[in-house]
């Protein structure tokens, strides 16, 4: 089976965690803050929080942004659940904003309206968390200045985006938010196994994450309530977290990182090569912005039913028979058992339930060969027509 993504581990990522196993830590010594300086180097951000996953940094985002009972969250429906569960975790309310049908990433225009008329309700959103779809980043110039008209912080879920640019700069540099978020999941870019980033421009914001990610503790004497009593002396001074990264983790980041512009220059070649021999099927290939470059995490594929003989389903089945691990990212979130509950319904955010009716990710990872890829390429050809 060619998985839809898969983790690319070499014997150099196996040594340094090794070398971590034999050093003095294990947890909280000198590799987590190497691949933060890593990280936010490379995205060109002023801050980095390493966490265990990217919904730890989601969660903490949000927290540190101040969200909490009476505020609300708005995000996409396609994308994993942790990106609106972050809000839920707050005891802050959710809603969504209806994708582009174009890039099926959070559409500006859908957002002004629905600003718009939350303004008149009294309804205004505290945070918007755009997501940046397969590793494409969303229009976030519009975003922003809707931010500036409106008061909303932004977040930016870059889960699929280390290593993607918009316009001038990467993705994580937070021209156009607050906090921005990687996950480095093993499907992801580049892993940690488990793990997240949180980065940002703010001190202020950096310094809340950092505490609620252990703890809510500080060593700082300047926060405390009174001089320290001596030198092993801490005080919790809000309600944290254990979020922390492991120094394996980190060190298996520091050296995946080293390999991330090749990373992103084979899925960058794999798409341009899934463009050419796809572009005569009855399907939607991505559309790509002109101010973006993608990082390509996900090669998402749309049947045109109507041209089809066969359905959705169908075609998913033949290709997994056919040894293909296609995956479907995502299910709506507000089509979820858990948000129907709190009154979400069919036809809710039309855009995102058609993407989903019709929505297939194709195998794409940095050591897929031309091969398999081939061989992905004539499965759907014999498929579809």
């Amino acid at each position: 089976m060619i998985p839809y993504g898969k983790q690319d581990i070499t014997q150099g990522d196996i040594d340094a965690v090794i070398e971590v196993l034999g050093s003095d830590f294990l947890t909280q010594g000198p590799v987590v803050p190497r691949f933060e300086e890593l990280v936010k180097t490379s995205v060109g951000a002023g801050f980095s929080v390493a966490v265990n996953s990217a919904t730890s940094a989601l969660h903490i985002a949000c927290l540190a942004l101040d969200l909490g009972p009476g505020d609300r969250l708005w995000t996409s429906p396609i994308t994993f659940v942790a990106s609106a569960n972050c809000a839920l975790y707050c005891n802050a309310s959710v809603d969504f904003v209806d994708i582009d049908p174009t890039t099926y990433n959070l559409c500006p225009q859908a957002l002004e309206q629905k600003l718009i008329a939350a303004e008149l309700a009294g309804a205004l959103p505290k945070i918007v968390v755009p997501v940046h779809l397969a590793g494409q980043s969303c229009d976030m110039k519009a975003i922003k200045a809707l931010s500036d008209r409106f008061g909303f912080r932004i977040i930016e879920d870059a889960s699929h985006a280390i290593g993607a640019a918009y316009g001038d700069e990467k993705v994580g540099s937070c021209h156009y938010s607050d906090i921005t978020v990687f996950s480095f999941h093993p499907v992801k870019i580049i892993t940690t196994a488990e793990g997240g980033m949180a980065v940002t421009n703010d001190p202020v914001l950096a310094g809340k994450m950092e505490r609620l990610r252990s703890h809510g503790i500080t060593r700082d004497p300047h926060l405390m309530t009174h001089t320290p009593h001596g030198p092993w002396y801490y005080q919790q001074i809000e309600l944290g977290f254990n979020y922390r990264m492991t120094e394996m983790q980190a060190a298996l980041g520091c050296s995946q990182m080293t390999r991330l512009h090749e990373f992103i220059e084979r899925r960058q070649q794999l798409a341009a090569q899934y463009a050419e021999l796809l572009n005569d099927l009855p399907l939607m290939l991505p559309y790509q912005l002109e101010t973006t470059a993608s990082s390509w995490h996900l090669y998402i594929i749309r049947l045109q039913l109507s041209e089809l003989s066969k359905s959705h389903l169908d075609v998913f089945n033949e290709l997994r028979s056919a040894g293909i691990g296609v995956n479907l990212h995502y299910i709506p979130v507000h089509l979820q058992p858990y948000y129907r509950q709190m009154g979400f319904a069919d036809g809710d955010f039309p855009h995102a339930e058609q993407y989903y009716q019709e929505a297939i990710s194709i195998p794409l990872f940095h050591a897929m060969t031309d091969e398999q890829q081939l061989q992905v390429a004539t499965s759907l050809r014999r498929i579809l027509i």
